[in-house]
């Protein structure tokens, strides 16, 4: 049987994306680029296959399966690859898998990175979109082709979850700072709630279009540590300069997630703070 919904690149999303859909009783696959991370999904319970979206001929040899599938969700991940990685893996494979696919509806993550500004500013899918690395402007063409081909684009800002939260662990490994006094602006949303959103995004009744997927309460850093301190009786990090090498560039905006929540979206975590003792159960547990 044909799969009713395809998840192009079944990793820590992905695989959250996968489980929802197929507790909904559809009819899934998902894909993922090693032999290592298909036997991973050995167990689940949705159908998983092989495939790299880089090389024709692995894109080529899934055709007969997935061709038209209703709904596809493209959620790749680059690695630790810089520009031409990006190029490769989101851009020109996503353009690889619509032309040979020909999905229904497809959905592209992308990423908040896009919005180049610096200023705190509260940001929605109208501002504009100007990223000062070459990571970002290659998202924007990835972008760009998602929208014309009828799909829709879910950015998301920095996503975390069970036994990931790169602040958390920071903290804990002792190896936090504020950065320049941590005023910058920091937008998170929980990994299950970003599934839930692409869910959403999945539904006809939504139109097509770039909708950020974000929690409600953008944070400084220093009130993200606040809160990971407080919860901790520790104190706050010590201060230091800020890391203006960071891959996707250095940012502070206030990202709004009001489009989506206009669809009926709603998120259970929506602060980080929310989730700080599900996070940190994970943590003392080795997760």
């Amino acid at each position: 049987m044909n799969p009713e919904v395809l998840i192009i690149g079944c990793g820590f999303l992905g695989e959250a994306a996968a489980d929802l859909f197929s507790a909904r009783g559809m009819n899934v696959l998902g894909l993922v680029r090693s032999a290592d991370s298909l036997d991973a999904l050995s167990n689940r319970s949705f159908r998983s296959a092989a495939c790299d979206v880089t090389e024709p001929a692995s894109v080529e040899a899934l055709t007969p399966l997935v061709q038209n599938v209703p709904l596809a969700i493209y959620c790749v991940s680059s690695g630790r690859g810089g520009a031409e990685a990006y190029a490769a893996v989101y851009r020109d494979g996503l353009r690889r898998v619509l032309e040979s696919w020909n999905p229904g509806r497809m959905i592209f993550v992308s990423s908040t990175s896009v919005y180049g500004q610096t200023d705190g500013a509260w940001v929605s899918e109208e501002s504009e979109a100007a990223p000062d690395r070459d990571t970002g402007r290659i998202l924007l063409e990835a972008e760009q082709i998602a929208l014309a081909s009828g799909g829709s684009v879910a950015r998301l800002s920095g996503i975390y979850g069970p036994g990931r939260s790169v602040l958390l662990r920071k903290f804990l490994a002792g190896e936090a700072l504020l950065e320049d006094g941590g005023h910058r602006w920091i937008n998170q949303i929980h990994r299950d709630d970003a599934a839930t959103a692409l869910a959403r995004l999945g539904d006809s009744s939504v139109t097509p279009e770039v909708y950020n997927v974000t929690d409600n309460t953008p944070a400084t850093q220093r009130e993200v540590y606040g809160w990971i301190a407080e919860t901790q009786r520790q104190s706050l990090p010590p201060e230091g300069v800020a890391d203006l090498n960071r891959k996707r560039g250095w940012t502070s905006k206030r990202i709004s997630n009001a489009k989506l929540r206009s669809t009926g979206w709603i998120p259970q975590f929506p602060s980080y703070r929310d989730s700080l003792p599900q996070l940190l159960t994970g943590y003392s547990t080795g997760s």
